[in-house]
């Protein structure tokens, strides 16, 4: 299994990607350029990975121009193939604009830049300590697409406290329902909004990112 990083104009979190991926979890990287299409080289076995940061500076709006970039459109066919795509962050917002996952993520309630360590609940319960980093993470839908996302399960990861309870007061950024990440139906697309490549070294003293990314994406069969 191989991974492909897009950089866009105003990523910041490639080489943190990179680097989690090549060298904590020993995987093979390729770095993809915003302008290029090509993406014959990765099968449906591999993934595409959409990095944090800030794509074309969000000047109109979050992951909006960037979903129209050469790369996303190959992205975008890659994804609809059946080949795994994971969004983080800024990544998670190009999907959401891109369609190929539901809802859109809007200001945080406090209308502030959150960067903090946060706990999250997902498969099995446990929570894990992961960064976030962001000013708009917080997940919006209506009742149709969250009930519909409740009944799939896709919801992947929601904000909880240390013992793993989901309470409104774990909720860093007002994301309804508490929804830190999602899935789409076919289970190949994954956003979520913390940082999992910033918890995948020792050196850290966290090493939880790796959990989410091994169970998502490297040994994908254990996933949710």
């Amino acid at each position: 299994m191989k991974f492909g990083i897009v950089v866009f104009p105003g990523s910041n979190c490639d080489r943190d990607m990179q680097d989690a991926l090549q060298h904590d979890l020993n995987m093979e990287v390729r770095m993809l350029w915003h302008k290029d299409r090509d993406l014959s080289d990765f099968t449906t076995d591999d993934c595409i990975v959409l990095p944090g940061g800030f794509s074309y500076g969000d000047y109109l709006r979050c992951g909006a121009i960037a979903r129209f970039s050469p790369m996303m459109q190959s992205v975008i066919s890659f994804a609809n193939n059946g080949g795994k795509v994971l969004g983080v962050c800024n990544g998670f917002q190009i999907l959401c604009e891109s369609k190929l996952l539901p809802g859109v993520l809007l200001r945080n309630a406090s209308r502030q830049f959150i960067c903090k360590n946060v706990f999250i609940s997902g498969p099995g319960g446990s929570a894990l300590k992961i960064p976030i980093a962001h000013g708009e993470g917080r997940f919006y839908a209506d009742d149709q697409i969250l009930n519909e996302l409740e009944q799939n399960n896709q919801i992947l990861y929601r904000y909880c406290n240390e013992q793993g309870e989901i309470t409104p007061e774990a909720n860093p950024n007002g994301s309804l329902r508490n929804i830190a990440g999602i899935c789409n139906k076919d289970r190949n697309v994954f956003g979520m909004m913390p940082h999992p490549e910033r918890a995948t070294s020792s050196i850290l003293g966290n090493t939880d990112g790796r959990k989410i990314l091994k169970a998502l994406l490297i040994n994908a069969e254990v996933a949710i």
